[in-house]
This record gives structure tokens, C-alpha cells and sequence, in this order.
């Protein structure tokens, strides 16, 4: 073991740490050990102390035994388990609201996200940002996943009427007010790169290189993504209501001129008998955006259905920092 690592200033559990690193795990245990001597080795030059909290997010390759020995061998890290699988962002989340530390690192587990590159995303805050935004420049991720990536943050800038950068992740160091604020945040759909850039501090962006995935792959299926990204546009923009709106206006002014051009045909006697196959693909026409626009504000209501419940977004089942 690295001597920074068996130097870590954190065994005295009661002092908040200079530095809290989160990351869920999902997958990868095999490169849990890798992943924490590499942050140590990055951060403890930098900082006085830290901590890092490894996430179980109820990882298909049982990984809670390998981070309860990880953490039972290394005293700056602390292990959650959840009590089933609410998703990564959810896993983020039980992270965040266990942190003590002034500055907080978010990044994933599969060391894609480089851990010798934290150092510079925390001389970001020290120059005056108060989050720091990994911005990878060479993503080494497959063709289609960095199509759909481009092709998710595309469309929730126009659903959200905003500018989302489809290189930068969860990947960032961020200052313990931006922490507070999105700790603070009562939503059930939790999607953490919106989050904190809703909070609307001041954010720079740090170009930072990009590794090939440790081991497994990545958990999300295209149905996921999907749900995914159908979750994120309801959560975050009211635009597919405006545009039922606007849809319902276009149809009813459509409506009006069918009527004028109806009323002036009848005044100057040309007088047609509609046929049946125009009155059938009207039906349809007009029943299907009826249909899909109630299916839209059912999404909806069905979000406001779920918020009204107050359930907890994540279950702790098991901290390994009670027992240390």
C-alpha cells in the first residue's frame, strides 16, 4: 500500500475531512481497491484529509463483501449499501447526504472517470468557481453511447430550453453550498448534472482525459435510457405541456379555416358531399392528438402522484461507518 494511502488524516472519524470523494458502485468490484488507492494517491498531496464513500447500489456481482473489506483496510473509506437498486442517481444522492466534507467529488467506480485528474478540478474552486465540471475531451466510450449521449442532452436543452455540454457527467468537484443546495432538493426523480447546474453557481469546465472502461459494462439497456430521459424531461421542463397547448391551438385554427372555406363554397353554391374515407382520417387525426395529449398531462399528474408520496429516494440498509 501506497505510503499516502496508509497516511490518510482520517482516522479520527469526528473531524469533518478537507475533502469527501463519492462513488457508486455498480459492477465493478474487482476494481474497488484500484479505484481508492488511486484517489488517495491523487488527493492526499492536496488536501489535509479525506474520506471516500462507496456506494452499493445493489451491484449484480455482490460487491458489498469486497467494499466492507476495502473499508475495514483502508480507514478514510466508508461503505453504503442500499436496500435494493434505485439507480445511480439515487446512489449519488445517499452519498451526498452522508458526506462531512468541505469539498465534494462526485465520479463512478469503473475508473473511466480518471482519479489523477481530481487535483485539477480542485484547483478550479480554489480559483474561485464553486463547481468544477469534468470536461472530457476524448471520451473513449463506443460510437452509439456517445451518439445517444449526444443525442439525450440535444434533447433536453430544447425541452429545457437550455445548453447542456454532452462531454461533461457527473464527473466534477463541487463546494459544500452546491452540496446543501441539491441536498436541499425535495424531488423524487433524481438526476444529479441537472441538479447542480440548476442551482446556478458559478461553474467551470475542466478538460480532463477519459479512460476505457475497468471491468463490466455499463448498466444502463436502451429501455433504461429511455425511461431515463422520459423521467428527466417531465422532472425538469413544462415544454411538452406548452406544446400540447400549442398543438390544441394549431388544430383549432386549422378548424376555423376548414369552417370559412366550408361556409364560402356553401355562398357561392358549391356544395360537395364529404366523403367517407376524408371523415374517417379526420377522426383519426384529430382522436389521436387528443389521446396523446391526455397521455401527456397523465405523465404528469402521475409525477405529481408520485411526489405527493414523500417516500425517501434512497434506503440505507448497511453502513460500515457505524461499525468503524
Amino acid at each position: 500500500m501506497n505510503d499516502c494511502v496508509s497516511n490518510v488524516e482520517s482516522s479520527n472519524q469526528t473531524e469533518a475531512p478537507d475533502l469527501s470523494v463519492i462513488a457508486p458502485v455498480y459492477g465493478c468490484r474487482n476494481c474497488l481497491e484500484e479505484l481508492v488507492e488511486r484517489i488517495s494517491a491523487a488527493v492526499s498531496p492536496v488536501v489535509m484529509s479525506h474520506e471516500i464513500i462507496l456506494v452499493d447500489d445493489r451491484s449484480p456481482d455482490n460487491a458489498w463483501p469486497r467494499i466492507k473489506e476495502i473499508a475495514s483496510k483502508f480507514p478514510q473509506v466508508r461503505g453504503l449499501r442500499l436496500s435494493r437498486n434505485f439507480g445511480q442517481h439515487a446512489a449519488i444522492s445517499a452519498g451526498l447526504a452522508h458526506t462531512r466534507g468541505r469539498t465534494i467529488v462526485v465520479m463512478d467506480c469503473d475508473l473511466q472517470d480518471v482519479p489523477e485528474e481530481i487535483p485539477g478540478l480542485l484547483a478550479a474552486l480554489e480559483q474561485g468557481a464553486d463547481m468544477a465540471l469534468a470536461s472530457r475531451t476524448a471520451r473513449q466510450d463506443s460510437f452509439f453511447k456517445k451518439a445517444g449521449s449526444r443525442a439525450f442532452y440535444a434533447l433536453l436543452g430544447w425541452l429545457t430550453t437550455s445548453t447542456y455540454d454532452a462531454s461533461t457527467a457527473n464527473f466534477g468537484a463541487y463546494s459544500r453550498k452546491v452540496i446543501d443546495v441539491v441536498n436541499a432538493m425535495p424531488e423524487s426523480d433524481r438526476f444529479f448534472p441537472l441538479l447542480v447546474r440548476w442551482t446556478g453557481f458559478d461553474a467551470a469546465l475542466v478538460p480532463v482525459s477519459h479512460a476505457r472502461r475497468a471491468e463490466g459494462r455499463s448498466g444502463y439497456s436502451l429501455s433504461q435510457l429511455l425511461r431515463l430521459a422520459t423521467n428527466v424531461a417531465l422532472s425538469f421542463s413544462d415544454k411538452p405541456l406548452r406544446l400540447v397547448v400549442r398543438t390544441g391551438l394549431a388544430f383549432a385554427f386549422l378548424s376555423l379555416c376548414i369552417v370559412a372555406l366550408s361556409v364560402y363554397r356553401y355562398a357561392i353554391g358549391d356544395i360537395a358531399v364529404a366523403g367517407f374515407t376524408s371523415i374517417v382520417a379526420s377522426i383519426w387525426l384529430v382522436g389521436g392528438v387528443i389521446v396523446s395529449s391526455v397521455g401527456i398531462v397523465g405523465l404528469y399528474v402521475g409525477k405529481l402522484h408520485s411526489q405527493a408520496k414523500h417516500r425517501p429516494n434512497f434506503i440505507v440498509a448497511d453502513d460500515t461507518g457505524k461499525t468503524q
